[in-house]
């Protein structure tokens, strides 16, 4: 289905055609002086350098062949060539129409790709915090869009699960308990089916294995020959894990069992759902077939102890680095489980397209470790891998969102706050009850949450402001829903008396308001493709706010359930498809709409 600003491109396109042009100067946009028309062609101002005429010469022609054509109820030149153009009623309700019979509002489904999301990545032994809440969201947002358009979609929550960080949990639990069995290695029965942890000593196990392995330059020696016995000790742990030792292995296969037990139920919490649970350990299997891939092409070699691959080209206006693919003495790194992840995900899925939602600031790691995939041919040459790289959540200091005492806010302490401060705006409304407000709140509150961090450019920092993004009103999630649940009231009131619509028909508007609420409705079939291509769930935000201030005046000015039948049929149809729109728009950003609010 064409969107109606490309059915009305293609009546300018065959005027210009027709005149004696190139139709590829007939191209329509949406006008940005909207109080002068509603679309509008400039092409006749680029047709003039080309045929050596005057613009406005050439627009005359164009719009006298187009003075009839009944998809416009004006089309006009305005010196010194620009083509203005308002579509007419009947186009604009005939489309809303088709609209309406699509299961999908028209949008182009592409069936036959298939495209990997890697989000989440955090890392085991460790609780959620703020840091995790965009790549979760954004990923989200992105896996069900691309399922939208019907993709074979699979996200991967890729968690930080190997490396020296595990080695540091398991030496800081064999400190505290060298009796326990996993460090015996003269232990031939059975390892306890129960751990013996929880994941609130994982939390505080981690930080202090960590702080044991720092010091400051004003450090006694021994404190200092203290903290690098602790690290090589962990190091040695690390490769006793790469090695799989009994024991250690086991012991490591219950701290991530207990972590991801955990991170699922804060997970659900942000409506975040994965379909693969897998962790960098999971490509450990594939490294050795890739390097030895790699010392075939001849493209590794090394360089101060470590196994690098150049990955810079000719056209790098600054310098890029090889890429790292094993640290000194063959130990793995970060590239290493990237790298081998890619491998990983080509056999098991042949992707068209890999999408990492991370922080911008790995850019250069994922550049490097991209190029390096390629050549060495370790992901087909076609594969698409995307950097989606986000910004900074900040507080209103302008720094990284913190907790009032200076520390990292945990994302549950995060949730439960944004929850209250909607529970405080919902409390003096006394139709609800104790329960739907507590109800009503999580939800509300969850939609404060996701729209705040989405509406903005994936890049882009912005300022965690719980005061506005609560707000009832203004470019904010709760203001969204608010809009639906009014929707939902005025059918429910109409159908509350068994009233049933004679036809689903939009009729032709009448007042101007309506003819604009069609023509924002006309457009979400381009915000979703939009979306879908340039992978920006700010698309959607930006469109569902423009939408729900366009039906709230509509709202206000018009009477929605009175008049004859056949315009009150054609109110609640329209109502319908907006129900529709609303509801579509908010599941693709990952949130639900309460009821009643």
């Amino acid at each position: 289905m064409q969107s109606l600003m490309q059915l009305l491109q293609k009546c300018v396109e065959e005027s210009f055609e027709k005149c004696g042009y190139d139709k590829k100067y007939g191209k329509v946009i949406i006008s940005n002086r909207p109080d002068l028309c509603e679309f509008q062609c400039d092409g006749a101002l680029a047709a003039a350098k080309k045929y050596h005429k005057v613009p406005f010469i050439i627009a005359d022609e164009v719009v006298a062949n187009l003075k009839e054509t009944k998809e416009f109820e004006k089309i006009e030149v305005i010196k010194p060539g620009f083509i203005n153009i308002n579509v007419s009623k009947k186009t604009l309700s005939d489309y809303v129409n088709k609209m309406v019979k699509e299961t999908k509002f028209g949008i182009k489904i592409d069936p036959n790709k298939t495209v990997i999301i890697d989000y989440g990545g955090p890392n085991v032994a460790k609780p959620l915090h703020v840091g995790h809440l965009r790549p979760a969201i954004i990923g989200e947002s992105v896996k069900r869009i691309h399922n939208y358009f019907e993709n074979r979609t699979i996200g991967d929550i890729h968690l930080g699960d190997w490396g020296l960080q595990m080695g540091l949990v398991i030496e800081e639990m064999k400190y505290r308990n060298p009796e326990w069995v996993y460090f015996n290695e003269n232990y031939k029965g059975e390892y306890p089916e129960k751990a013996p942890f929880t994941v609130s000593d994982l939390e505080e196990i981690y930080p202090c294995a960590s702080a044991k392995t720092k010091y400051d330059e004003n450090a006694a020696e021994k404190e200092i020959e203290k903290a690098n016995a602790f690290k090589e000790a962990a190091r040695r742990n690390t490769a006793f894990l790469q090695e799989e030792r009994k024991g250690y292995y086991d012991l490591w296969k219950k701290i991530v069992e207990i972590s991801v037990e955990d991170l699922k139920q804060n997970y659900k919490k942000l409506d975040v759902d994965f379909d693969l649970w897998l962790g960098e350990s999971d490509s450990q299997k594939y490294v050795k077939t890739m390097i030895d891939k790699m010392k075939k092409l001849g493209i590794i070699y090394e360089s101060n102890g470590a196994m690098v691959v150049d990955v810079s080209e000719k056209t790098d206006k600054t310098e890029i680095n090889p890429c790292m693919v094993l640290k000194s003495g063959g130990v793995s790194c970060y590239q290493t489980t990237d790298l081998a992840t890619i491998m990983q995900r080509q056999l098991d899925y042949n992707p068209d397209s890999i999408i990492y939602v991370v922080d911008k600031r790995q850019e250069l790691h994922f550049l490097q470790v991209f190029r390096c995939s390629k050549k060495a041919q370790i992901i087909d040459q076609d594969v698409d891998l995307v950097f989606l790289g986000f910004g900074t959540m900040n507080g209103k200091d302008g720094k990284p969102f913190k907790t009032r005492n200076g520390g990292v806010m945990r994302l549950e302490n995060l949730i439960n706050e944004i929850n209250s401060k909607v529970y405080e705006k919902m409390n003096n409304t006394k139709k609800l009850s104790e329960e739907e407000k507590q109800k009503i709140s999580k939800i509300v509150g969850l939609a404060a949450l996701k729209y705040a961090d989405l509406s903005n450019q994936i890049s882009k920092d912005y300022i965690f402001d719980v005061d506005k993004f609560t707000a009832f009103e203004g470019k904010t999630g709760p203001y969204i829903l608010y809009t639906l649940v009014r929707i939902k009231a005025v059918l429910n009131k109409y159908y509350e008396n068994d009233n049933k619509i004679k036809d689903n028909i939009i009729l032709e508007p009448v007042e101007d308001i309506e003819k604009e609420l069609l023509l924002r409705i006309s457009k979400y079939k381009e915000a979703l493709e939009e979306s879908y291509i340039e992978n920006a769930p700010s698309k959607i935000c930006t469109y569902l706010y423009e939408l729900a201030n366009t039906f709230n005046s509509y709202y206000q000015k018009v009477k929605i359930l009175q008049g004859d039948k056949d315009r009150l049929d054609s109110n609640i149809s329209l109502l319908s498809l907006m129900k529709r729109i609303f509801e579509s728009g908010i599941y693709l950003l990952g949130f639900q709409a309460p009821e009643k609010m």
